[in-house]
């Protein structure tokens, strides 16, 4: 079976249903002979896709996320689409939490049945036509929508989290993100995914310098300016966290920076030249950042102190 003839009675860009099998003149034995010769392959009860398409998508990870998710989709209904963490998921957003099983879907007030599958996580949402997008035509919520989706039903760190990427990749922007709030004013949750949109910040690199900005924020921490590139005579590095007037860089490094020796010595000659320079460097890891703020307020706080002295003294460079 070719992919054309496939693609000529499918809903879903390559997805067939055994319904629309049935429909398109097949029988139940013919469609099993298709499955046994590998002209498409079974994804779930009544879900099919041709089989060159499933070994295009299985290449990546969005495109086995999308496979996963067709089944789900191919019986939702026209007014259902993929949102929340599923559609972060398939736009390869950064996500703190790691999702509960099944997949997130918004359908309209008023459409459809409200009952749901166990595997399927349902929410009730206006959708305007400028809130949903697709991935091989599985329709799913946009980056920004999906952005305030989370904000507003997650806590704020979860929040800035995923705006922090969607803005980093360059999948959307503060404006569209304005656009979407504006959208729906009145619903639960929008206050605190405002505050959201208000703090993100494109120039967050990873979910770790995310949380630091907000652990710096709860702290009472002046706001540090990000990914700064630092020189003396040359230049020495990009750092994550700068405040200049108190002389001090902090780096938030995850496991692999540990893992890998080559790149831990770099960082270790990298740190020498920039106190040479006249800074403090401090270096916080993902238990510190999330399990111990008052200790990164001290540290941050000495090392101001450290700084300041040092400027004072004139040994700044």
């Amino acid at each position: 079976m070719s992919q054309n003839e496939l693609l000529s009675y499918v809903r879903l860009a390559g997805i067939v249903s055994h319904a629309e099998l049935i429909a398109s003149g097949k029988s139940s034995r013919q469609i099993q002979a298709m499955v046994q010769r590998g002209d498409i392959v079974r994804l779930g009860r009544g879900c099919y896709v041709e089989s060159a398409l499933a070994q295009q998508l299985q290449r990546f990870d969005d495109g086995r996320r999308l496979l996963a998710a067709t089944p789900t989709m191919s019986t939702a209904g026209r007014d259902t689409v993929i949102s929340h963490e599923s559609a972060a998921q398939l736009h390869g957003l950064s996500l703190l939490s790691k999702p509960e099983p099944g997949m997130s879907v918004t359908r309209p007030p008023g459409t459809g049945s409200k009952s749901a599958k166990s595997a399927v996580r349902l929410h009730w949402a206006r959708l305007p036509a400028s809130h949903v997008s697709g991935r091989f035509g599985i329709p799913l919520t946009t980056v920004a929508r999906t952005v305030i989706d989370i904000a507003r039903t997650t806590d704020f760190r979860d929040g800035v989290v995923v705006a922090d990427s969607a803005l980093q990749q360059r999948l959307t922007s503060k404006n569209e993100l304005t656009a979407v709030l504006a959208d729906c004013p009145r619903w639960p949750g929008i206050r605190r995914a405002t505050e959201v949109v208000v703090f993100a910040d494109r120039r967050a690199e990873s979910p770790l310098e995310s949380l630091a900005r907000i652990v710096f924020r709860d702290c009472g921490l002046p706001a540090p300016e990000l990914q700064v590139e630092v020189r003396d005579s040359e230049f020495i590095g990009r750092v994550d966290f700068l405040w200049k007037q108190y002389r001090t860089i902090v780096e938030v490094d995850g496991a692999a920076k540990y893992q890998d020796k080559g790149l831990a010595m770099r960082e270790r000659r990298r740190d020498k030249r920039l106190r040479e320079a006249g800074y403090e460097v401090v270096h916080f890891d993902w238990k510190e950042i999330t399990g111990d703020p008052a200790y990164v307020l001290k540290s941050v706080l000495d090392a101001f102190r450290r700084g300041a002295a040092r400027a004072r003294s004139g040994s700044a460079a």
